[in-house]
């Protein structure tokens, strides 16, 4: 397979929503199959090329451009032939003050860019396809984004955005009973306002950040999805060493996650990305 990838760096307005672009542009005779494990962003795909396969939760698809929400399941993607487009990852709380809806309502679930009723990026595609070069796709996504922003009316609640950071912060590793107690809310409270705002509940959005840190002190070099990496404090030498330093019971625990968030067991994963 032939492949070319350019980064773009996001408007400094759009820092705290936008977390980065990426263009690509890739060509395969033969299928490329990918496992896109669970990860705590979601993801918009403006394609200009043939549609991508997607095999995951909400069934077998085969969208244009599309907006991939808030998941906690794996979904596997597949193409032959052409695929170019620009991929954009949303923080969660990014998406919904973008979207101006419930990300609870996008949660495992892919809906194309012509049904979030969002016209500026209905019309991404086709311009994104017509601009001479990257640079100036990344302006036309700053422009369009940042319009949306403007004429979005919906924030996070500063509890949810503080909750957030802290799962973030701590990998996971923090009880919904704490956040709900330092936000002054009752875990009910908080529940029902994070899972509109973030897509996922408290203790679900853990249960990912916990895993996607796990996945990347286990392949450091694999797509575990945007954020920052710790590989170089934790002195990782085995799978029994990242379950220890990610807080798992066990390695059994660990590979059970591993199964669910990413359909494969640490050892199958690691031969992927590693």
């Amino acid at each position: 397979m032939d492949g070319e990838y350019t980064p773009g760096r996001p408007h400094p307005a759009l820092a705290g929503y936008v977390l980065r672009y990426l263009g690509y542009r890739e060509h395969s005779r033969t299928p490329v199959l990918r496992r896109q494990a669970a990860a705590a962003s979601c993801t918009l795909i403006i394609s200009f090329g043939p549609r991508l396969r997607l095999h995951g939760p909400a069934g077998p698809l085969a969208p244009a451009s599309f907006l991939a929400g808030m998941h906690d399941a794996p979904v596997r993607t597949e193409f032959v032939g052409l695929q170019h487009g620009v991929q954009v990852d949303l923080g969660p709380l990014g998406a919904y003050a973008l979207l101006g809806r419930p990300l609870s309502d996008l949660t495992n679930a892919t809906p194309q860019l012509t049904e979030l009723d969002v016209p500026e990026l209905a019309g991404l595609p086709g311009r994104l396809a017509e601009a001479p070069g990257w640079r100036e796709r990344f302006a036309l996504i700053d422009d369009a984004l940042l319009r949306r922003l403007d004429a979005s009316t919906a924030r996070p609640d500063p509890e949810v955005a503080w909750a957030w950071r802290r799962l973030v912060a701590d990998g996971g590793r923090v009880e919904v009973h704490e956040l709900a107690a330092a936000t002054g809310w009752s875990r009910r409270h908080l529940l029902t306002r994070f899972r509109r705002q973030v897509g996922l509940g408290p203790k679900t959005a853990a249960r990912v950040l916990r895993f996607q840190r796990a996945a990347r002190l286990l392949a450091p070099a694999g797509v575990h999805g945007p954020g920052p990496s710790d590989t170089a404090s934790v002195p990782v030498r085995s799978i029994a060493d990242v379950a220890a330093a990610c807080g798992y019971a066990d390695h059994a625990h660990l590979v059970r996650e591993f199964r669910a968030l990413a359909g494969c067991t640490p050892t199958e994963y690691l031969v992927e990305w590693g």
